[in-house]
């Protein structure tokens, strides 16, 4: 084998490097888009909209910062890899909280999102225990990008030059839901496949 190609282990439990400094920079981000929403619960100020916006905007560009120099540089260690999901369920799961707090966003959505978010974490622990992968698909992908986009119009909750920002976030968060279940299917009859494949493997190994 290449040597170039082989994975590099020599740093896996490094913590102090740049992606995992950027995640925990997302997680010190969360607070202050949850205190800038808090904080119009009771008297609506729409410069504090803004800031839980824009700064959910910076730690979701972050979380694409963090992960493409992390396998760049090969600096993917266990505490990133723990870390980075837990940071990302951090800042989705607490923001629609508090937008349906805020009368925002219907709460079926924030249900089926939020459980969605449960499901797939279990499903890929247990596709990990049997040595499995569930990895991410079209759908799933779509599913991030209508969600990370929703979000934040939602938040700064304006109308500038007539832009609609409510209804334009509430569209995409719909949109986030539909896919969000169509993929949560899809990684299930994916991993279901991909077990049965494995169990047909195990019995053929016994009868030889």
């Amino acid at each position: 084998m290449n040597q170039s190609l082989k994975p590099d282990h020599s740093n896996e439990w490094e913590i102090d490097n740049l992606p995992n400094r950027i995640t925990i920079f997302r997680v010190v981000l969360i607070p202050i888009i949850l205190l800038s929403l808090y904080s119009n619960m009771s008297s609506p100020i729409n410069s504090l909209n803004y800031v839980a916006a824009w700064t959910f905007v910076i730690a979701s560009i972050s979380d694409f910062f963090d992960g493409y120099y992390a396998r760049k540089r090969k600096l993917v260690t266990v505490f990133g890899s723990f870390l980075d999901p837990i940071a990302d369920k951090f800042l989705v799961i607490s923001s629609l909280i508090m937008l349906l707090a805020l009368n925002r966003i219907h709460v079926i959505v924030v249900l089926i999102l939020v459980m969605r978010e449960m499901y797939i974490t279990a499903l890929r622990l247990l596709a990990m225990e049997k040595g499995l992968t569930v990895p991410v698909g079209t759908l799933g992908k779509w599913k991030t990008a209508t969600q990370m986009v929703g979000i934040p119009f939602l938040m700064a909750n304006d109308h500038p030059f007539g832009l609609d920002m409510p209804l334009i976030g509430n569209i995409l968060l719909y949109l986030a839901t539909i896919f969000s279940l169509y993929s949560a299917l899809e990684y299930s009859l994916g991993f279901i496949k991909k077990l049965k494949i494995r169990i047909k493997m195990k019995k053929k190994r016994k009868k030889e």
